[in-house]
């Protein structure tokens, strides 16, 4: 007879819901804004205040920042106690990093004011966004030195190698590649790593891997 998975496992799918939805709204909302450079423009653009295709963004990640905290939440739960140390701590600064995103951002949207200098609301979408990126990459890196010393969890450890390699690459690639590839770099980032290693979580919760 088959056990009953715990209703924590069936949380993990929401990580995918996650990912799906922010995907839906990265690939469609471009739709409602005429003129939009995905290639060349930040994902970011697409829900500045003043966007015109801000509330079709609204619409399609709806489901993004609420499985996404759900999700990992409940990973959270179902490794107390589990693990290695260093692959707690990562999964715990892994959520974290999700509540200062959801919340930091609902907070501070960019303003996408006209005006050369930023505005306060900018300066604080840039400081949670560095926030983002520093508990993301420390996140990462611990479940890499923690996944990769115990044999049954190595591949979540190359999981979590392959999403800061990406949004190292994205980093990189934002900085020197030419201006027109801008938006190309930067989802990697922000799409592919982060939120793509999210589902890599859920779906390891769900298979009952985290054990």
């Amino acid at each position: 007879m088959t056990q009953k998975k715990p209703l924590p496992h069936y949380l993990g799918l929401l990580g995918t819901v996650s990912f799906l939805s922010y995907a839906a709204a990265v690939i469609f909302a471009p739709l409602a804004y005429p003129d939009y450079d995905w290639k060349r423009q930040a994902v970011s653009d697409l829900s500045t205040q003043n966007a015109p295709s801000l509330a079709l963004w609204n619409q399609l990640s709806s489901l993004y920042g609420v499985c996404g905290i759900a999700c990992v939440t409940a990973v959270c739960i179902a490794v107390q106690g589990k693990l290695t140390k260093a692959l707690r701590l990562g999964i715990y600064m892994f959520a974290a990093m999700w509540w200062v995103s959801v919340v930091g951002f609902a907070a501070f949207p960019l303003s996408g004011s006209e005006m050369h200098e930023p505005t306060m609301q900018d300066i604080m979408h840039i400081a949670v966004t560095a926030a983002v990126v520093l508990l993301s990459i420390a996140a990462l890196v611990l479940i890499m030195l923690g996944g990769y010393r115990k044999l049954r969890f190595v591949s979540l450890a190359i999981c979590a190698t392959i999403a800061l390699s990406l949004m190292l690459v994205g980093a990189i690639g934002t900085g020197v590649a030419p201006p027109e590839y801008f938006g190309v770099f930067q989802r990697l980032s922000n799409l592919i790593s982060v939120n793509g290693f999210t589902a890599v979580l859920g779906i390891y919760l769900f298979r009952g891997k985290l054990e």
